[in-house]
């Protein structure tokens, strides 16, 4: 069977992290929502988005499909009602379709026309908002350990690694683990292959650190964490998901955020996720253009790619940066800023295209990643779909 992933009703609700991939490639837990599924199902699959991102995610359809929305996780209940669907049948979760089967050149789709079969709540783990990236991590960590882990052995713990509950630390092959302390006492500690912890960082599960990344010297890192590939991180960090080739590579706090890729955090800084007054944080929502009633006491930074900040930069409770933004300079800025802005509290400017393209190609080739025409290309139009935001 063919299976291909469409972004669902929630994409605008998960910008800015989906101006610059399809829901699909959106990590959370271990691996990217992607990843999860292809393991769960024992095949590749493609995807059904944007259209200007459609060149670098085509879809790829055969004579029979199963389209599966995104943004619902796989749990064992749900693969197995995917796996199971037949011609005409869907699965939905209230009003919301989840998957159905399909023929190549099927159009206009009619569910009334479809067997509707009702998800049990136990097949349910869907993320609708940015936040809940987060909120959700450590259920996710927890379940990608499980689906990673199964039937397979871990590197030896190297000697003079500290750690509790250690039958549930899980270490790939190539990590390096020198002098740290790992406490899986309430979740389990994954280190991808390649990976780095250097000496004196303490880290308390659950937590993820994936291929090839690094926590360094004296890092303390708290539950519900999730550090992406190539990702560098110093300082303090909780329960927070940095997606990959991110750097928080020096002292300051990140608490209950998430960065996008390519994001870079000037040493000193620090998030607050906390209002003074203790209330309910509120995030800005691209989907009602306002702001959103979070249902969360604690609630950070959300920061799209490629986005940057200075040293000693403060962000307040509760702040969306847009992709490609340059943020300096002392005092608080908004806590929305558009894609494509430079400045700070200070006042902002139009971060021009030409500018942020030549920023974003020399940090990309340091990882030996090229900036081509087709990454250009996806930029140009989220610059373009964002300029009535930038209002300078």
């Amino acid at each position: 069977m063919n299976y291909i992933l469409f972004d669902g009703s929630v994409r605008r609700q998960l910008l800015p992290f989906t101006y610059t991939r399809p829901v699909a490639d959106l990590r959370i837990g271990i691996l990217t929502i992607r990843e999860k599924w292809e393991k769960h199902l024992g095949n590749t699959t493609s995807t059904v988005t944007e259209e200007y991102l459609s060149e670098k995610y085509p879809m790829v359809e055969f004579e029979e499909n199963v389209m599966i929305n995104a943004s619902y996780l796989p749990t064992e209940v749900l693969v197995e009602l995917v796996q199971n669907l037949e011609t005409n049948q869907a699965l939905f979760d209230g009003e919301e379709v989840v998957a159905f089967y399909t023929v190549e050149g099927q159009e206009d789709i009619d569910f009334s026309d479809y067997e509707q079969i009702e998800l049990p709540e136990e097949a349910i783990f869907k993320i609708a908002h940015t936040w809940d990236l987060f909120s959700k991590n450590h259920e996710a960590i927890q379940l990608d350990f499980d689906l990673i882990t199964e039937d397979r052995k871990s590197a030896p713990i190297p000697s003079g690694v500290q750690t509790l509950n250690s039958e549930n630390i899980f270490i790939e092959p190539g990590a390096k683990l020198n002098f740290c302390t790992l406490n899986a006492s309430e979740g389990p500690i994954y280190i991808g292959k390649d990976a780095e912890i250097m000496e004196g960082a303490l880290i308390r599960g659950p937590f993820a650190l994936c291929d090839h990344a690094t926590v360094k010297m004296g890092a303390k890192i708290y539950t519900g964490t999730t550090i992406g590939p190539y990702c560098k991180v110093g300082g303090e960090v909780t329960n927070s998901v940095l997606m990959a080739y991110s750097n928080k590579g020096h002292d300051g706090y990140l608490g209950n955020s998430v960065l996008g890729e390519w994001c870079n955090i000037g040493a000193d800084s620090n998030n607050s996720n906390l209002k003074n007054n203790y209330e309910e944080v509120r995030l800005w929502d691209y989907e009602t253009e306002g702001f959103a009633r979070t249902g969360l006491q604690f609630c950070g930074l959300m920061m799209g790619d490629h986005s940057k900040c200075g040293i000693n930069t403060m962000f307040n409770t509760g702040t969306v940066i847009g992709v490609s933004v340059n943020i300096f300079g002392t005092g608080f800025p908004r806590n929305f800023v558009p894609s494509f802005s430079w400045g700070g509290a200070a006042g902002f400017t139009t971060y021009k295209t030409d500018k942020a393209f030549q920023t974003a190609k020399l940090v990309m080739e340091r990882r030996n990643i090229p900036f081509d025409a087709q990454e250009a290309a996806i930029l140009e139009h989220v610059f373009e779909e964002t300029a009535k935001y930038r209002r300078y």
